[in-house]
């Protein structure tokens, strides 16, 4: 076969896979984005008959649906606060410390995130029912801060890795202290990985949605838990809008942190040794 040809085919290719990929990439976000402001849409029209913006403020006006946001925006950052707290000084010891089963626990902290959680979720709530936590805050925070230890835990650790322990020794020598030293050059220079961890976490529980449907439903309904009623009760136009509103806090912290994640802060937190 002629070198031409072979290029010709190879980039024919290439170009193919790539319109292929990004059809299944922004086709169903095209999809939301058309039914978030079609009022009607018939077929065989490729284009909605007419455009509208009251789904959107059914989707705002509603009790029950503000009701949902509300919820999510006020539980998930007590989730990533109570992770922080709980994680940080582990990934610390992890990062830092030789101790016996350092592997096992490291390797364990995958064990929430290795298996299927719905049977979990069903063992958390017999456990519930006796100590008072079902339709609660606190159980909800429980539940979904589940899923944040892999990320608070994993990704700090190998930030914290990281750090020169050079500089520290340096600025020990120089006279500081040993909490001057952490705040100003250890949690400094691991600063990026752990902002990397929170939002991991923050986008973890944010999204939980089969925990805290069997824990806090019906008192406590968080947008993703929402959505099983939503698609049952609502037109497909509300869905779209909502699952549009879901979407944008995960874009926005996404964007925010690109930098720190296309430099390998996340890639790093699960090479940790």
């Amino acid at each position: 076969m002629p070198r031409a040809l072979a290029t010709a085919l190879r980039t024919s290719a290439a170009v193919l896979f790539a319109v292929v990929l990004l059809v299944f990439v922004l086709g169903p976000l095209v999809w939301l984005g058309a039914h978030a402001f079609a009022d009607t849409w018939t077929y065989p029209h490729l284009l909605p008959d007419s455009w509208t913006l009251r789904w959107w403020s059914t989707v705002l006006t509603d009790p029950q649906l503000a009701s949902s946001i509300q919820s999510s925006l006020a539980i998930t950052p007590i989730v990533v606060v109570v992770a922080a707290v709980v994680c940080l000084p582990a990934a610390y010891a992890f990062a830092r410390f030789e101790f016996p089963g350092r592997r096992v626990f490291l390797i364990g902290l995958f064990a929430t995130n290795a298996f299927p959680k719905m049977g979990l979720f069903a063992t958390l709530a017999s456990l519930y029912y006796a100590l008072g936590l079902m339709n609660t805050v606190a159980g909800v925070v429980i539940v979904q801060l589940l899923g944040t230890i892999v990320f608070m835990t994993w990704i700090p650790a190998a930030a914290f890795a990281s750090v020169p322990r050079s500089l520290e020794e340096a600025a020990r020598d120089a006279g500081a202290s040993r909490v001057r030293v952490f705040l100003t050059i250890t949690l400094r220079l691991a600063l990026p990985g752990i902002l990397v961890g929170c939002v991991m976490a923050f986008l973890a529980a944010f999204d939980e949605a089969q925990g805290t449907y069997l824990v806090g439903a019906p008192d406590i309904v968080t947008m993703p838990t929402e959505m099983y009623s939503l698609v049952l009760n609502f037109p497909k136009q509300v869905a779209a809008v909502f699952s549009i509103l879901l979407a944008i806090p995960s874009v926005v912290l996404l964007l925010a942190v690109r930098k720190h994640v296309m430099g390998g802060q996340l890639a790093e937190g699960f090479q940790l040794k």
